[in-house]
């Protein structure tokens, strides 16, 4: 959605928002082997997908701004691009990072209402996309989330 002079990044979101619900769809009624299990042909697992674009979000958006991200570091070093999964996810993680997907969006939408997003750090994505500003940086996540959900739809097929 492109945005007019008048318009706030707020109104991105709720496509985000409606990835996270498909995504929480996609992990429903799995089995906890079938989210931490790696398919034959691919480097990383569904648990891994969904927590990264949790991680990518508040990278994106809050660290790029100067601002501290409103997950917990040990989520970011585990999710962050450049990672892999390295150990099996608990049932309670899983449960935490459905919550934290619906969570992040909420608080990020309060914080853009108030303002909090004054300053961006400029970031050449590995996409090819240079990010500029924060309204640049959520519609390129929206992207990136919608992305690793069709990778995760592939996962899925896999198991």
């Amino acid at each position: 959605m492109l945005l007019t002079k008048n318009e706030t990044p707020i109104m991105n979101l709720s496509t985000t928002r409606q990835t996270r619900s498909n995504f929480i769809r996609l992990l429903s009624g799995l089995s906890l082997e079938a989210v931490n299990h790696i398919p034959e042909g691919f480097n990383n697992n569904l648990i891994w997908n969904f927590g990264h674009i949790i991680a990518t979000q508040q990278l994106l958006t809050y660290s790029l701004s100067g601002l501290e991200p409103q997950i917990n570091e040990d989520i970011l070093a585990t999710f962050r691009k450049g990672t892999k999964p390295e150990k099996v996810h608990t049932t309670a993680e899983l449960e935490g990072l459905k919550r934290l997907a619906l969570t992040t969006l909420e608080q990020l939408e309060a914080d853009l209402s108030a303002g909090l997003f004054k300053t961006f750090e400029s970031y050449p994505t590995s996409y090819g996309v240079e990010l500029t500003n924060i309204e640049e940086a959520i519609a390129f996540n929206g992207l990136h989330e919608a992305l690793h959900l069709g990778y995760a739809m592939a996962l899925k097929r896999a198991l």
